[in-house]
């Protein structure tokens, strides 16, 4: 899909903004012959390294960075996403749909804003990007807040749970897994993002006549921020986990603890069933009309006595 925004004063010129979203070859040479670019492919926007996301070359700014899309119907994951801004155009690439550019594309589109500037569009997109990822972090927290009551029932007004099964420390577990997910691409969205704001404050500071450097300040202080609440959520997620992996722990020894108390308790019984099992002629009992009563007796007492004494000792 090639989406094409009209520079200020609209007219028959080449578009001031082209997003690319799962670009075709022919797709691709149409925004390169509109623009004058060499546009990235997926491949090139997939480097992590540092010199391969950020590059200045003839005035023209080729950045990449990876950005929480929608994967699937219940899945997100991060994709890569490319920038090329110059003072006259930007071009954005990307492989997977992504909620912000589809709204400041509407948004520019049903405004008919009279002065539109490459530079302008792209602090839009990453305001909206940065938007977006706080609610999503608020979001996380809420959920973590949910899941934090009900590992440790902190809500005093509903009766504790009984057993923690393993079904259900299975399901938590699985929760702090997907939480920890997302705070994790967040992540990795944010310092992205952050590393492009920086360079093109460096690189583009005097664009537009300067009027978007108060903006790309103020959105570089928000992506710090939300790195610090980010790193504030892992350590939570990383502290849920811990729990439960430590109350997984508990369940498995009162497992073994049971299993202890049946073993240990039929030893006894065991015992004395040999003993008198033996049949030897001289044995008193053998011949004794009440013998096979008491045996039964002794059976039952021996292992009766074990399970006072754990009970007493708080094992059960």
């Amino acid at each position: 899909m090639l989406l094409k925004i009209p520079p200020p004063g609209g007219g028959n010129d080449r578009p001031v903004w082209l997003d690319l979203l799962n670009p075709t070859d022919v797709e691709r040479s149409e925004a390169e012959a509109e623009t004058g670019f060499s546009l990235p492919t997926l491949d090139q926007l997939s480097e992590i390294e540092a010199s391969s996301r950020l590059r200045f070359r003839d005035g023209v700014l080729i950045m990449s960075t990876p950005m929480i899309a929608h994967m699937g119907p219940h899945a997100r994951g991060l994709a890569p996403i490319g920038f090329v801004l110059s003072a006259e155009k930007l071009v954005t690439i990307r492989f997977s749909p992504l909620k912000s550019f589809d709204d400041v594309a509407r948004e520019l589109e049903e405004s008919g804003v009279p002065s539109l500037h490459s530079l302008e569009i792209f602090v839009r997109l990453c305001e909206d990007m940065v938007d977006r990822m706080a609610d999503a972090l608020e979001g996380l927290s809420a959920s973590l807040d949910e899941l934090s009551a009900a590992v440790f029932n902190t809500d005093e007004a509903q009766p504790p749970t009984k057993d923690r099964t393993n079904s259900r420390l299975r399901e938590q577990l699985k929760r702090v897994g997907q939480m920890g997910d997302k705070a994790s691409n967040t992540r990795d969205a944010l310092l992205g993002l952050g590393r492009i704001l920086a360079f093109v404050e460096e690189n583009a500071k005097n664009w537009n006549e300067g009027r978007c450097a108060p903006r790309i300040a103020s959105l570089r202080q928000d992506v710090h921020s939300l790195n610090d609440y980010d790193a504030q959520l892992s350590d939570k997620v990383q502290f849920l986990l811990d729990a439960l992996v430590g109350m997984i722990g508990i369940a498995q020894n009162d497992i073994f603890k049971i299993l202890t108390i049946v073993s240990i308790v039929g030893i006894p019984p065991t015992l004395v069933a040999s003993i008198y099992g033996m049949n030897f002629k001289s044995m008193p009992e053998l011949s004794w009309v009440h013998g096979y009563p008491y045996g039964l007796a002794v059976i039952a007492i021996s292992a009766i006595i074990p399970v006072v004494w754990f009970k007493l000792r708080g094992w059960f």
